[in-house]
């Protein structure tokens, strides 16, 4: 019997300026055509914006908006029996913290500033004070876990 080959882990090196492992992952969620240089710049200068307005740390700001919308349920599909049904399943942590990282892009990248690293800075302060966006995003994930609850016994 052959065993099942599983994709090989990626190996995140911390960022330069912070050390932290998820602001490395969330640049290379920035990039485009592997133009690293220009989303750290993206990010640095959203924490620039950040730190200018709340005189705050920008990684704690950041860390706390992705905590703020990483969501603790999401529902999956399941076809039985002819009927597809929405599942309620919990969110493993790691899935989470992508969606998280993943929600505040998208909703920075359909705001309507000019500059990315403002549309940036402005999402993560949003979702710092648990609105904007990508924390919606969240509500409705859950509002939907949440309305299909009944059908939570078809768990895999």
């Amino acid at each position: 019997m052959s065993r099942k080959k599983r994709a090989p882990k990626r190996i995140f090196n911390p960022d330069a300026r912070h050390g932290s492992l998820v602001l490395a992952k969330f640049i290379n969620f920035i990039m485009y055509d592997g133009k690293k240089t220009s989303a750290e710049k993206i990010v640095y200068t959203a924490f620039e914006q950040i730190k200018k307005k709340t005189k705050e740390d920008p990684i704690k700001i950041f860390n706390d908006a992705i905590n703020n919308v990483r969501p603790n349920l999401e529902v999956r599909s399941r076809r039985v029996g002819g009927a597809t049904y929405q599942v309620p399943v919990e969110v493993k942590t790691k899935r989470s913290q992508t969606l998280a990282l993943r929600w505040i892009l998208e909703a920075s990248r359909n705001r309507k500033n000019k500059k990315m690293s403002y549309k940036l800075s402005d999402e993560l302060m949003d979702a710092y004070n648990k609105k904007g966006a990508a924390f919606k995003k969240r509500e409705d994930t859950h509002r939907m876990a949440e309305s299909n609850k009944a059908f939570a016994h078809y768990r895999w």
